[in-house]
């Protein structure tokens, strides 16, 4: 169960997430894969088998699998310094450099005692700065880290002078070294550049689905006050009329009293209707929808058939609903990794199937159906939908099939409909309209 809860959880991450996972764990593998190759290969031929230069040169590996480990610990740090979401300490660039500077230190030492040929020299060279340069290429522009490189690479050249290297070997130093450091920048800088690019377009778009709630929230707050605005100052005003008319006992009053209440049934219906056009679901637009959460999830969703855009009002209506539920519970139960939805007109019905793989076994004759029940707690599930489709004459019916698959398929008739009006009325009120009529 809960290696099943740990493939659903991956399934549900974003692309975006995986990629920034991928990035990172690149960049952390990257100064071990260099270190075992660089440092381990020169030890076949290029280190002499000598006791003083095996141990340097061992001595040489375990700081560069340290400098290896201090670049995994400030990767995370420094990839957010990058991204503008902290600050990279500046005491944490301290160790790094230290043991940079040991491992040059160790290299020289190895070269002065004549302990390593001059191939080996330099490939240890190249790897030197690798492991440091993957955070240092992050938090710091991208012309002051060329610059630090050829203030190391001279630096190297210096010490390797100073013990006694010359020739072909200590002119190569430069080029190996600096080709180590621009491989680091060109392998990490524009990771870490595309990244910060598609974190950015990932907050455009929040912040787009913000604004559009809050101007369609706007929209009905508009709706609302423009139909109760003057209604309702009408009924003020008349009340008050009543209550004065009322006073002096003119009978009047009654009459402006029903008109207060002619108004304020007039009043309940427009609201109804606001509200009914607000919740109104329309059918391409969650079928683009339903693809395009179930495809942000990783489940593969293939939408086929007729568009729909032909049917009446109400069937659209209620087949937006269905696959809107049908979508919901795709994602909340099983582990499915493809969904099929399919709509069919037939010359007398039209047909909505929802089908996806990964079902859960059934709990049990009371139980939920698999992938996609929704009728436990909190949601109208399958038994909304029934009833939805009730007042159509439609009929619902979901359950799995075998293979581990789930199909919820909604027929509906193509003959008489119902007005809209009737679908969004509570089934109590469709069940007995005489005695809501008689509460009014």
């Amino acid at each position: 169960m809960l290696v099943r809860g740990w493939r659903r959880n991956w399934q549900q991450r974003s692309k975006l997430e995986r990629i920034d996972l991928y990035s990172r764990l690149t960049l952390s593998v990257m100064p071990w894969l260099f270190t075992l190759s660089w440092q381990l290969a020169p030890f076949k031929s290029d280190i002499r088998h000598a006791p003083l230069p095996i141990a340097l040169g061992l001595a040489l590996l375990l700081v560069s699998l340290a400098q290896c480990l201090l670049s995994n610990r400030n990767i995370q740090l420094s990839f957010a310094h990058y991204l503008g979401t902290a600050v990279f300490p500046r005491r944490r660039q301290l160790p790094p450099l230290v043991l940079l500077l040991v491992n040059l230190g160790l290299l020289a030492t190895m070269a002065g005692v004549d302990g390593i040929a001059d191939s080996g020299l330099l490939i240890m060279t190249m790897n030197a700065p690798v492991a440091h340069a993957i955070t240092q290429v992050l938090v710091t522009p991208v012309r002051t880290f060329l610059v630090q490189s050829l203030a190391l690479a001279a630096l190297c050249v210096g010490v390797l002078a100073a013990v006694g290297v010359r020739g072909a070997a200590l002119a190569g130093v430069v080029p190996t070294m600096l080709f180590g450091c621009v491989l680091t920048l060109i392998a990490v800088r524009p990771s870490a550049w595309s990244l910060s690019v598609m974190w950015q377009a990932e907050e455009a778009r929040d912040l787009q689905a913000r604004l559009a709630v809050a101007e369609e929230r706007l929209r009905f707050g508009r709706d609302l006050h423009d139909v109760l605005g003057r209604n309702l100052a009408v009924i003020a005003l008349k009340s008050e009329l009543a209550v004065e008319l009322a006073q002096r006992g003119r009978p009047e009053a009654v009459d402006q009293m029903v008109e207060v209440q002619r108004i304020a049934r007039t009043s309940q219906q427009e609201v109804r209707d606001v509200v009914r056009g607000y919740r109104e679901a329309d059918l391409s637009t969650e079928l683009a929808g339903a693809r395009g959460v179930l495809s942000a999830a990783g489940i593969e969703c293939d939408v086929t058939g007729d568009s729909g855009g032909e049917l009446p009002a109400p069937i659209q209506s209620a087949l937006g609903w269905v696959v809107r539920e049908a979508a919901t519970n795709v994602l909340r139960h099983g582990d499915p990794r493809r969904c099929t939805i399919r709509l069919r007109s037939l010359p007398d019905s039209v047909v909505l199937r929802v089908e996806n793989d990964g079902a859960a076994p059934a709990p049990g004759p009371g139980g939920g159906s698999g992938v996609g029940d929704g009728s436990g707690s909190g949601g109208s599930g399958l038994a909304g939908l029934r009833e939805r489709l009730r007042v159509l004459d439609g009929s619902l019916a979901a359950g799995p099939t075998g293979n581990g698959l789930f199909r919820l398929t909604a027929t509906i008739p193509l003959g008489p409909t119902v007005p809209p009006a009737r679908l969004d009325r509570p089934p109590a009120a469709r069940e007995a309209p005489a005695l809501q009529e008689e509460r009014r």
